[in-house]
């Protein structure tokens, strides 16, 4: 009687200690998207310094949480598959040409963090913005929010529940339309608070209550980029549903014949890869006439 293929395993793995600087990142995120509504008035002098700031410190996060994701816990399939995956998103997406909120990056995003694991999501989110940033000449101070963003996109891709069939691409299809309007809702924050006269009715104003500033917040969205979100959801879910059942299936293909297997702790990938070519070399050949 023959076996049943083992299910893949995920194409990194995320360590206790990994999922740690995760959650702390995040929480670091949170604050630096929503410091408007955290932060006390006249904390700081410029509403231009908390974007730059929390810019800089979401870069240097993300840095350390790959430093610590790779430490162990990506081998050189892995990575090859981020890097291929990567430099097709920033192919993709100077395509959209940024018309009426068509965005062609993040139905690719979604697919590969269910199909490759949250670890692989969260880091091909980071590498897709940053490959496609340098492609396109985006390289900003809203750059490692756009990463930041993207991380989480691919993330929580990898967390859905563990369906199948019609009822998966339905799935990833809604999840993906939440997306385009999260990652909207997001962005804007990184921006709002400098971008329109403090006169405005919809403008940040450092000393309102946070149902006030709330409220702003929602009125500026609702008419600046609301429109712009629906057409990213429009697209994430034409592309999810047309294309999703293909690309899945080619993903998940990969994964069984890549195979991906982590080093055990202590152990670089390298090393890992190395011993694996050794034991494939001298191990013998099964019987080939056992049924």
């Amino acid at each position: 009687m023959r076996k049943r293929a083992a299910a893949p395993v995920a194409a990194i793995t995320v360590r206790p200690r990994s999922v740690i600087a995760i959650a702390m990142a995040s929480a670091l995120g949170v604050v630096a998207f929503f410091w408007p509504f955290l932060v006390a008035p006249g904390t700081f002098s410029s509403t231009e310094t908390p974007p730059l700031m929390f810019g800089v410190l979401l870069a240097l996060v993300l840095a350390v949480i790959f430093a610590e994701i790779a430490d162990g816990g990506i081998d050189a399939k892995a990575l090859a598959m981020l890097g291929v995956l990567s430099a097709i998103n920033a192919a993709l997406r100077p395509l959209d040409a940024g018309t009426a909120g068509i965005e062609t990056v993040f139905f690719l995003l979604v697919l590969a963090g269910r199909a490759f694991g949250a670890g692989f999501g969260f880091a091909l989110g980071c590498t897709s913005l940053f490959a496609s940033a340098l492609l396109t000449g985006g390289v900003g101070p809203w750059m490692p929010y756009q990463m930041f963003g993207c991380a989480w996109i691919g993330m929580l891709a990898g967390l859905l529940p563990p369906l199948r069939g019609k009822a998966e691409i339905a799935m990833l299809a809604a999840y993906g339309a939440a997306a385009g309007y999260l990652f909207g809702f997001l962005l804007n924050l990184s921006f709002w608070p400098f971008s329109l006269d403090p006169a405005s009715s919809i403008a940040y104003q450092p000393g309102l209550s946070f149902l006030d500033q709330w409220h702003r917040y929602l009125l500026f969205d609702a008419t600046t980029s609301l429109g712009w979100d629906t057409g990213r959801a429009v697209t994430n879910v034409a592309a999810i549903l047309l294309a999703g059942p293909a690309i899945l299936a080619a993903f998940r293909r990969a994964a069984r014949r890549a195979n991906f297997q982590p080093p055990p702790p202590g152990q670089p990938a390298a090393s890992q890869q190395a011993l694996g070519s050794v034991e494939s070399a001298t191990t013998p050949a099964p019987d080939q006439s056992a049924v």
